[in-house]
């Protein structure tokens, strides 16, 4: 069954072709910061912002991180978990993900065990989504155990996104990494988004509008952003790229 916020997300997509959410993680911001992060992006036309982070622990923290952002947007509010810890009652939503390429079947199968209890009890909409990790892959990669595939190895990256939409997964996110040195390849975006019937999210590199609109073109429906907001040039930064995504239309 479709979630209000999951049906929200599909509505965007099918107007605006793709769509940008913004990727605050807990532990590099303070409350205020986070507030200021998630009003620029927003203003600057953000569709919905996700709240998680590699190795984030403190749940206090995740908490008030989340009611500070609800507080100065009125739009979903997404948590992108590393662990059960990465879990709040206070979010609209949660990805409801599994590493795929993980050799770590506490990352596949475990952890989600531990939290489905908690995204129960909270009330929170799970969001089916199938993770993987893409070349270097970040710190996601080392604490997720992945393997990653490499960016010269489209058709493996379409048999993990097909295992996904298989297994039941409605969304696929190709990672390649916070702070990646460079983006998932365009020829690995189209390849996988002509292969599967879910939309598909790209995130980690992107860092231009030359960036958004390569990765938008190639087929990505939701593109992800997070290093970039993290300064006082968020509201510009955030701009660009959204505008890199909604030039695919002209």
């Amino acid at each position: 069954m479709v979630g209000s916020v999951e049906g929200y997300l599909l509505e965007k997509i099918e107007s605006e072709g793709a769509i940008h959410l913004t990727l605050i993680d807990p532990e590099r911001v303070t409350c205020p910061q986070a507030s200021r992060i998630a009003r620029k992006a927003k203003s600057s036309g953000t569709s919905a912002i996700m709240i998680g982070g590699s190795t984030f622990v403190s749940t206090t923290h995740l908490d008030n991180v989340i009611k500070a952002v609800k507080r100065t947007v009125r739009i979903p509010v997404i948590l992108f978990p590393n662990n059960v810890t990465g879990i709040s009652r206070h979010a609209d939503a949660i990805w409801f993900m599994s590493l795929l390429n993980s050799v770590d079947p506490y990352f596949l199968m475990g952890a989600q065990i531990l939290g489905a209890p908690l995204v129960k009890k909270y009330g929170l909409e799970p969001i089916p989504l199938g993770y993987v990790i893409i070349g270097d892959g970040g710190t996601a990669g080392v604490v997720g155990k992945a393997v990653p595939v490499p960016y010269d190895k489209p058709k493996l990256a379409v048999a993990h996104a097909l295992a996904g939409q298989y297994l039941g997964m409605r969304f696929i996110y190709l990672e390649a990494g916070s702070g990646a040195k460079k983006p998932v390849l365009p020829q690995m975006i189209r390849i996988v988004k002509n292969s599967i019937d879910v939309p598909l999210i790209v995130g980690g590199g992107i860092k231009s509008r030359r960036q958004a609109l390569t990765a938008a073109s190639a087929g990505a429906d939701i593109i992800v952003t997070g290093n970039i907001v993290e300064n006082i040039k968020a509201r510009r930064k955030v701009s660009e790229i959204i505008k890199g995504i909604r030039s695919r239309k002209a």
